[in-house]
């Protein structure tokens, strides 16, 4: 089981980010990430406790559950499907305000579900997509929200 966390200040007010972050239909501005989509409402907000959300990215698919759900500081996710299969402890995002905005920690814990090669193929293949991929989406957050209305954002 890896653990993978990426780490970024986001020059935008804590609630803006939170909201933008844990509204993964959003996520399609990355380019490893095809769709998003709600499956099921949580409690008390679309992506509350309880929520579904199914996730098509260049590395496959996955439904996560929504465990935790903290606004504006903290929220948390297990996979639980994917293809190709793997195993899934722990999803989670941190927000903290700081002087320039907000700071974002995401972390997963998780391992192709591959046996005897699992932990191989998450350390060579997984854990850089992955990292890779929450960089991507955390680099469209900031551009989605520090970009002046009516400007359009730099191509990527």
């Amino acid at each position: 089981m890896e653990t993978m966390t990426v780490e970024r200040v986001i020059d935008a007010p804590i609630d803006d980010v939170f909201r933008w972050l844990t509204t993964t239909t959003n996520y399609t501005a990355s380019p490893l990430v095809l769709r998003c989509r709600l499956a099921r409402r949580g409690s008390g907000a679309p992506y509350g406790v309880g929520a579904v959300r199914n996730h098509l990215w260049l590395i496959g698919w996955f439904s996560e559950r929504i465990t935790h759900y903290d606004p504006p500081y903290a929220t948390e996710y297990v996979v639980d499907r994917s293809l190709p299969p793997s195993r899934h402890e722990l999803g989670r995002m941190t927000f903290t305000e700081v002087d320039g905005g907000t700071h974002v920690r995401w972390t997963t814990r998780a391992e192709v579900g591959v046996p005897l090669l699992g932990g191989q193929l998450t350390r060579l293949f997984a854990r850089p997509v992955i990292t890779r991929a929450f960089r991507n989406i955390l680099d469209a957050a900031a551009t989605a929200l520090t970009t002046p209305p009516g400007r359009t954002p730099p191509r990527r």
